[in-house]
């Protein structure tokens, strides 16, 4: 079981919405991760701004980083986003049926594209054509 402050240091990570769109983004790359510069591309961040929500996120345990020659590679730590998933719904909502079934990828009321993988959509103007690993 999580704890109460290790939850609310995910949450409050979380409650921005460029590091929403960086959880987002890292999700799709899987344990592979991304290098800091693709990220900042992709994104549209400073390396400075960047730098800060990486923190936040990692310190959170929501992501996790390896270096790799002249390259840190950040990744979704699936355990940590997993188990903030986990308390808000066991510990918090106590397995609430109708909380539970909004979260079901199978509802009727959500058409079958949507139900499939949502894809990180970036901002209209930005894009990440061009972009290359670093």
């Amino acid at each position: 079981m999580m704890e109460q402050s290790k939850a609310l240091a995910a949450l409050s990570a979380l409650a921005h919405g460029d590091r929403l769109d960086l959880i987002r983004l890292l999700v799709q790359t899987g344990d592979g991760g991304l290098p800091a510069g693709e990220i900042a591309r992709t994104l549209g961040l400073s390396a400075s701004r960047l730098s800060f929500h990486l923190s936040a996120l990692e310190q959170a345990g929501l992501l996790r980083s390896q270096k790799v020659a002249r390259n840190v590679i950040y990744a979704v730590d699936a355990a940590g986003l997993g188990a903030i998933i986990a308390y808000l719904l066991n510990d918090c909502c106590m397995e609430h049926p109708e909380v539970v079934a909004c979260c079901r990828h199978d509802r009727p009321d959500i058409p079958a594209e949507a139900r499939l993988r949502r894809p990180f959509r970036l901002p209209e103007g930005q894009g990440a054509e061009g972009s290359t690993k670093t």
